[in-house]
């Protein structure tokens, strides 16, 4: 059986123009306009079976949208093949419009002046959805998401998180097939964080939906996707589970240790990086093939209450992973 989702070698490329400062150069240009070719998407390929939810993850400019974009219709790649379902993608044909959805968390799709039933039904009216599964599908979907009392008020009176569980029904209404996910928490407090992740997470089990997923919050991920696509600079550079992102691409553990009184060691910066002091507790950022050692010498020389080991979180390992400097030493070390 073929994956849902297939992409082979895909590219894309933007031509920019470069403007240069001052009269002279902007008279000059008028005449000789210089571009530079830059690669948003540079022959990536993966593929992704029915069901799954993938994180597809990476720093601001990696190409994350710009695939999505490629994979939803919208733009034409420059170079290499995909197909969604069968359909490649930007033919735009309408049996694969009727069977994916794009959200957008710093787009809206909903009309702003009138309230997002109006919207809903012109959903409706587009993808021919017949009245009684259109009722059933809407009272489903505002139950899920508890927002009964607002699809009657105009959108641009809801708060962030209101609209966003808004654009979530609006983007199920003809119950696609697959699921692209654009920064969808964006901007959203902790609380509407968090009850679109419980949402996400029934609706996908429960309807096997597949889903690809784009966001700088690690607690979507974590919450939502046991295997992740890292991509930076337009290439692939993991694909694969998220508890193997910690052991491949973290060199350090963190030692939290709590001492006896005033047992603490002065000489702390000798067993390792100092993450934090708040006496009598320490935590330490260790080696990890030295985090042995330390222990042994810590526990040897001085009283010790409590005692934890644990990787660092998500945000601290991709944030160093993500650091352009840091990503060129590893890949300096790795071509030695």
């Amino acid at each position: 059986m073929p994956a849902v989702i297939e992409v082979s070698n895909l590219s894309k490329q933007y031509r920019v123009y470069r403007k240069h400062e001052g009269l002279i150069a902007s008279v000059r240009n008028l005449f000789h306009r210089e571009f530079t070719e830059v690669d948003a998407v540079n022959r990536v390929s993966f593929k992704i079976e029915e069901g799954e939810i993938v994180g597809f993850l990476g720093p601001n400019g990696a190409g994350k949208t710009t695939t999505l974009k490629l994979l939803s219709g919208l733009i034409y790649p420059t170079s290499g093949q995909a197909t969604v379902l069968g359909h490649i993608p930007w033919k735009r044909e309408n049996a694969y419009r009727r069977n994916f959805s794009l959200v957008m968390g710093q787009k809206n799709q909903l009309w702003w002046d009138i309230p997002a039933q109006e919207s809903f039904r012109l959903h409706q009216a587009i993808y021919k959805i017949p009245d009684r599964e259109f009722e059933q599908r809407l009272d489903e979907l505002v139950s899920l998401l508890e927002v009964a009392r607002l699809i009657r008020q105009p959108v641009r009176e809801l708060s962030l998180g209101e609209r966003m569980r808004m654009e979530l029904i609006a983007s199920l209404l003809h119950n696609p097939r697959v699921l692209f996910l654009d920064e969808p928490t964006i901007g959203l407090d902790v609380v509407s964080q968090k009850r679109v992740q419980d949402f996400l997470k029934h609706y996908q089990q429960q309807q096997k939906i597949t889903v690809v997923l784009t966001s700088h919050y690690m607690k979507d991920v974590e919450s939502l996707c046991k295997r992740v696509i890292i991509i930076n600079d337009g290439v692939i550079r993991h694909d694969g589970r998220l508890s193997e992102i910690v052991d491949r691409f973290s060199t350090h553990k963190v030692i939290s240790l709590v001492f006896h009184q005033d047992d603490v060691p002065h000489d702390l910066q000798k067993y390792g990086q100092v993450l934090e002091v708040d006496l009598p507790a320490v935590k330490l950022g260790v080696e990890r093939d030295q985090v042995s050692a330390v222990l042994g010498s810590l526990l040897s020389n001085h009283q010790v209450d409590d005692l934890t080991v644990h990787d660092r979180p998500l945000e601290d390992v991709f944030a160093e992973l993500f650091d352009d400097r840091k990503s060129n030493d590893r890949e300096s070390d790795d071509r030695n």
